[in-house]
């Protein structure tokens, strides 16, 4: 049986960790958080007292944190404590730089590494039917495909180093331009006397398409599973959507690309957390578009 560490056991984490134990995979998680550790207990895990002890005996380590400094301490943390050749999966969503830099780290160390950031937020976690997009050498994937399976829907191979945080980032700033536009139709549509039914039903199945609008409508009603039906409680909370938006822009800005698109859903979001909303699912940025915005 393959052991694995998971360290990072958050909304995330715990439940793609309680996948891999119902695949039958031993798995040994440390968290920072006391109440996260207890979720991990009933979810199966084992529990070590430190980062380092939890990766003594892995073939695999996890980490799902929340940035890239964190990231690079957790590695500067562990890394000694692990046996050459470990393999080493980073699922969180940071900076390409700190990723290529958690690689070099992981090399310098004799060990095998991706970056392998998810899409499909705290459900695709329960479900087990998270996107991964890795990056890493094809060696490093092959090892990390059977591991990562039990979590996922999809796992795309998208490049060397660094290649699944660039797709992870380009996505969402995907993700976050286009909500942004289906809430502005969809407000139009309100002072034109259009309804919300009307606008869907010709978007949704022409080119007006996209997955904003067919699968995360941002209004009640069309889509009976999105968020807008359940006072936008967060299936991807606003300050994530920001964080991954910052990301994107840091990226466009060590790169040489210009984002115009990019850089005004930044501001966007970055006004809509600022008035409250930080855990309001990133749709209902609808609201602040038409004006209405928390006391």
């Amino acid at each position: 049986m393959t052991n694995i560490a998971f360290i990072g056991l958050g909304n995330m984490g715990n439940p793609m960790a309680a996948n891999l134990v119902k695949a039958g995979l031993k798995v040994t998680g440390f968290d920072l958080v006391e109440a996260n550790l207890d979720q991990a207990r009933s979810n199966g895990l084992g529990i070590s007292d430190s980062a380092a002890d939890a990766v003594r005996n892995a073939k695999v380590v996890i980490t799902m944190l929340p940035a890239g400094r964190h990231v690079l301490a957790v590695y500067d943390d562990v890394l000694g404590a692990a046996e050459p050749g470990t393999l080493f999966i980073d699922s969180s969503t940071i900076d390409v730089d700190s990723a290529r830099r958690a690689h070099e780290m992981a090399a310098e160390k004799g060990m095998l590494s991706i970056d392998a950031p998810v899409s499909g937020g705290v459900g695709g976690a329960e479900a087990g039917t998270l996107t991964f997009m890795a990056g890493g050498s094809s060696e490093a994937f092959a090892l990390a495909e059977p591991i990562l399976d039990p979590m996922a829907g999809r796992i795309v191979h998208c490049g060397d180093d660094g290649a699944g945080q660039a797709a992870k980032i380009c996505n969402n700033m995907i993700l976050g331009i286009s909500m942004i536009g289906v809430g502005e139709a969809f407000v139009l549509a309100e002072k034109l006397g259009l309804s919300h039914q009307a606008l869907f039903d010709v978007a949704s199945t022409s080119s007006g398409q996209c997955w904003s609008i067919n699968t995360y409508c941002p209004v009640p009603g069309p889509v009976p599973t999105s968020p807008a039906n359940n006072d936008y409680k967060p299936g991807f909370a606003a300050a994530l959507m920001l964080k991954d938006l910052k990301l994107a822009q840091e990226a466009a800005q060590s790169a040489g690309a210009v984002t115009p698109l990019g850089a005004s859903a930044m501001q966007l979001y970055a006004l809509f957390n600022a008035v409250g909303e930080e855990n309001t699912d990133f749709s209902g940025i609808i609201n602040f578009l038409r004006g209405q915005v928390k006391d």
